[in-house]
């Protein structure tokens, strides 16, 4: 007979006296069943309401819903960085939404560069500003930077952000025309996705005002279909 043969000869017997693994000679007090063993994983996983929430969280979306898909694009990723930066994915997302739509390539009349339009001089030498990671990790230190200066004030962070750290302490009314327009435009849209909104007014405004075009580019140079 078979060694195939035997085992499920063995299989059978065990069966017939309850499914128990008898086979491998525990003492009857230790012994398993693998019913019983089973209906209990089930049990706990199926009831335990911790369990569930935890798997409810890692199903849970990285970023709000209110972004664009080419922000969208980049959900995985955002939360990655802004795990990494210490940020709020939201406010990396709404920088990522403003500076560049999410185009990788993207390249300011001012010389800024890729996803988060970070000034050349923020690389070290060797860097590829375009490589996604990097001009994250670059642009995202000066984020962080700038949240510290701000004492954890993101409208103030978005304004050093974009206009240097250095303008967190002057009045609203001295930032440059650019910081001012870009700190409304950042600090609606972020307010909006960490208030669990669905929709964007401010995102929109932003998009018929000057984002349309840009989101544009970046649909295309990502192959979104539309």
């Amino acid at each position: 007979m078979s060694s195939r043969q035997t085992l499920s000869s063995s299989s059978q017997t065990a069966a017939s006296r309850g499914g128990c693994l008898i086979r491998f000679m525990l003492p009857p007090i230790a012994a398993v069943c693998i019913g019983a063993l089973l209906m209990v994983i089930s049990l706990s996983t199926t009831m335990d309401p911790v369990f569930a929430k935890n798997q409810k969280s890692e199903a849970s979306p990285a970023i709000s819903p209110i972004f664009t898909p080419e922000v969208q694009y980049w959900a995985s990723r955002i939360q990655v960085w802004a795990t990494a930066a210490g940020l709020d994915p939201n406010l990396v997302a709404t920088v990522m939404q403003i500076e560049s739509c999410g185009d990788r390539g993207a390249l300011s009349r001012s010389g800024a560069i890729g996803l988060f339009q970070v000034m050349p001089y923020h690389f070290s030498a060797g860097d590829d500003p375009y490589k996604p990671d990097t001009n994250a990790r670059r642009g995202l230190d000066y984020l962080s930077r700038s949240m510290d200066a701000a004492k954890g004030n993101p409208r103030l962070a978005l304004a050093g952000y974009n206009g240097g750290i250095g303008v967190i302490g002057m009045r609203e009314s001295t930032w440059a025309n650019e910081t001012q327009r870009y700190v409304y435009w950042g600090s609606g849209i972020y307010a909006e996705a960490a208030g669990s909104a669905y929709e964007s007014p401010r995102l929109q405004e932003w998009l018929v005002s000057n984002g349309t075009y840009l989101c544009r580019l970046a649909h295309n140079r990502l192959g979104i279909n539309p």
